[in-house]
């Protein structure tokens, strides 16, 4: 399956609301957050791409907390039919390459704690916990990670 990386625009808005809402219930970002995340000046959003159409997408921002400067994952995404397919993979592994070019060493992201298909890909590609996120997602738990590169 190839898969094509893309920077994501204001037209992808709708297909982006559609995986967003597969993926996520009440903690889904509105269209009007992810429309402000896109133009956002501090944001890299990407797209996935299989045959032409958007099949996931990753939003992050360049944060600084006590003078260091990170990437923050925003959101991942993975269409259904798409999942464990390696499209996170790609996704993360460009963001990752966005980031070095830009100098920056370190991505940091929260996942749900039962999200283990996400906690084995992340903790795969190098991401460690460095923190437990009480009622991240209402009363379920969150985990916070980061990866050094």
């Amino acid at each position: 399956m190839d898969i094509q990386i893309e920077a994501a625009t204001l037209e992808d808005l709708r297909i982006m609301m559609a995986i967003e809402k597969q993926c996520f219930t009440s903690e889904a970002f509105s269209r009007e957050q992810i429309s402000y995340l896109l133009s956002d000046y501090n944001s890299i959003s990407l797209t996935a791409k299989v045959n032409g159409e958007i099949v996931g997408f990753v939003i992050l921002q360049l944060e600084n907390q006590d003078d260091i400067i990170f990437g923050h994952i925003i959101t991942l995404n993975v269409a259904v039919p798409f999942r464990r397919m390696g499209v996170a993979q790609k996704l993360l592994f460009e963001c990752e390459a966005i980031l070095r070019l830009r100098g920056v060493t370190e991505c940091r992201l929260e996942v749900r704690q039962a999200n283990y298909a996400a906690l084995r890909l992340y903790n795969r590609l190098g991401y460690i916990e460095i923190g437990l996120l009480e009622n991240y997602y209402g009363n379920e738990h969150g985990l916070y990670l980061k990866k050094n590169f």
